[in-house]
């Protein structure tokens, strides 16, 4: 085991995807060697095209619900699909994602004595009946619904990380990711910053769910892989789990209207009846993260979907391949 310190060789899984892409990138701008393993469900190579021919960089096309033999010194767990219309057409495999892959690398983490991160969500607290979300919520989910694979997925996997950490003395890392967007997120992943970028982009109407009232925060994706960075360099006595997210929030309805002046698109605005279980109020309680970390997010929502909607603007029009 090399020191902590030193260049390492690290396991990103679901590295292909929108925030592991991100999070590869990162990793071998410090100098590190950088494993992907990517079953590309909803991950794509093109993320990572660019990583392909680097000397540091290796990709493996593996399913994280059976085991992996590998040798590394950290692992980062970031393999599931993370939108409702990814994760609700194979609710079973989903399930076993969080929780089957959950206890492959925790096994394998275990063996390697190695630090383990977990890409948990805030959706473990459900609708909440506290606002903005503490990390003590224990949440309010409904174990039987349509979301309930991803929900209760990831709250098992949080379960397992922590008997763990007690049960073996295992270094862990949860984090509780909130929404968080910016470029590489998939175009049909139907998530609401996409879902609208790519509906003004085209001309269509933007599809808004309830009256648009329900209130959701949004992380630009560079400013949750900073907290993401500096949660995993802590001490390892500061296990989580950790809120990261953007603590501005807003209404559905502003971000269609910020998205439509900001691709000056003619888009009008279509409303349809609420999902079930769709929360209707998200907003991280970041406290924990600027006592512990010194984090806070810096990149305005106006800023970063200017950014995101440049890149959504070049995927569709076919100038990124």
């Amino acid at each position: 085991m090399r020191h902590y310190e030193s260049v390492k060789r690290i396991l990103v899984t679901g590295g292909a995807g929108f925030l592991g892409s991100h999070l590869c990138d990162r990793l071998i701008a410090q100098g590190h060697e950088v494993v992907c393993a990517d079953n590309l469900f909803t991950g794509s190579k093109r993320n990572i095209t660019h990583l392909l021919g680097h000397p540091r960089f290796e990709f493996l096309r593996h399913d994280v619900t059976h085991p992996l033999y590998i040798e590394v010194d950290e692992i980062w767990n970031l393999a599931c699909p993370a939108s409702p219309v990814h994760y609700q057409h194979d609710p079973v495999q989903t399930t076993k994602t969080s929780v089957h892959g959950a206890i492959n690398m925790l096994g394998l983490a275990k063996r390697l004595k190695a630090r383990i991160f977990q890409a948990s969500t805030s959706e473990v607290y459900g609708d909440p009946k506290i606002h903005p979300q503490p990390e003590s919520y224990v949440g309010n989910v409904n174990p039987i619904g349509p979301r309930s694979c991803y929900d209760e997925g990831k709250r098992c996997a949080e379960t397992l990380f922590f008997d763990y950490h007690r049960q073996h003395q295992l270094e862990i890392k949860v984090v509780r990711i909130f929404n968080t967007y910016g470029p590489r997120m998939h175009p049909n992943d139907g998530r609401v910053v996409s879902n609208f970028i790519v509906q003004a982009l085209r001309g269509e109407d933007i599809t808004i769910y309830g009256e648009g009232q329900q209130t959701r925060s949004f992380c630009y994706v560079d400013d949750l892989l900073n907290g993401f960075l500096a949660f995993m360099a802590s001490p390892a006595d500061f296990v989580g789990p950790v809120n990261i997210g953007n603590p501005g929030e807003f209404t559905i309805r502003e971000l269609a209207e910020k998205v439509i002046a900001q691709t000056g698109s003619k888009s009008r605005l279509s409303f349809k009846p609420l999902p079930a279980d769709d929360p209707t109020q998200r907003q991280p309680d970041i406290r924990l993260a600027r006592e512990r970390l010194g984090w806070e997010p810096t990149v305005a929502l106006d800023e970063g979907l200017t950014r995101t909607i440049r890149y959504f603007d070049d995927l569709l029009s076919g100038r990124l391949g």
